[in-house]
């Protein structure tokens, strides 16, 4: 029998996040070498937060994109459903900058492998950093976070689905365990 447990609530989200955001202003003073880019949809969601913090933690506007990675996912020809595509937007020059992608929640290691290789298609970065409000673990990639928000122990069968006012009915996080 499976159980539902809300493991960060929106305001415990918005202190993770603060948190997140002065770890990369702590590593990067220089908004002008620096540009985070959120993968698509709930990663963009929460890059978009963190620019807001940076821009105010720096002093100055850092860049921001959007990464889709459907089509570069390595289950897109087994999938029961077509993928979803979303927008690709990276308005800038990648040489030079130090890339921070943002997802939801790292897993397997998957949708970072797939990321890197739609970043590298629009330039070479200086840097790539990783930045992820949740890692639950279970990785089938040596993928590793440079900045967690949290860290959940799951199985492979449980889930972990993080909400976001964007797009929901307000943020948490939440996990069903299996």
């Amino acid at each position: 029998m499976s159980s539902t447990e809300v493991i960060v609530t929106a305001e415990e989200m918005q202190t993770m996040l603060g948190r997140l955001a002065e770890a990369v202003a702590e590593r990067h003073p220089d908004a002008a070498e620096l540009a985070v880019v959120g993968i698509q949809r709930r990663g963009a969601d929460v890059a978009t937060r963190l620019k807001a913090m940076l821009d105010e933690r720096l002093g100055a506007r850092v860049r921001i994109g959007k990464l889709d990675i459907n089509l570069y996912r390595d289950d897109w020809t087994s999938l029961t459903v077509q993928p979803s595509i979303q927008c690709t937007e990276i308005p800038f020059d990648l040489a030079s900058t130090v890339v921070v992608l943002v997802d939801d929640v790292l897993f397997t290691g998957r949708t970072i492998r797939a990321a890197l290789e739609a970043v590298l298609d629009y330039g070479r970065p200086k840097a790539v950093e990783l930045l992820v409000l949740v890692d639950r673990g279970n990785r089938e990639l040596p993928i590793q976070p440079d900045y967690v928000g949290t860290r959940v122990e799951t199985s492979p069968r449980d889930h972990v689905n993080v909400f976001v006012r964007e797009r929901d009915e307000g943020d948490k996080i939440v996990v069903t365990w299996a």
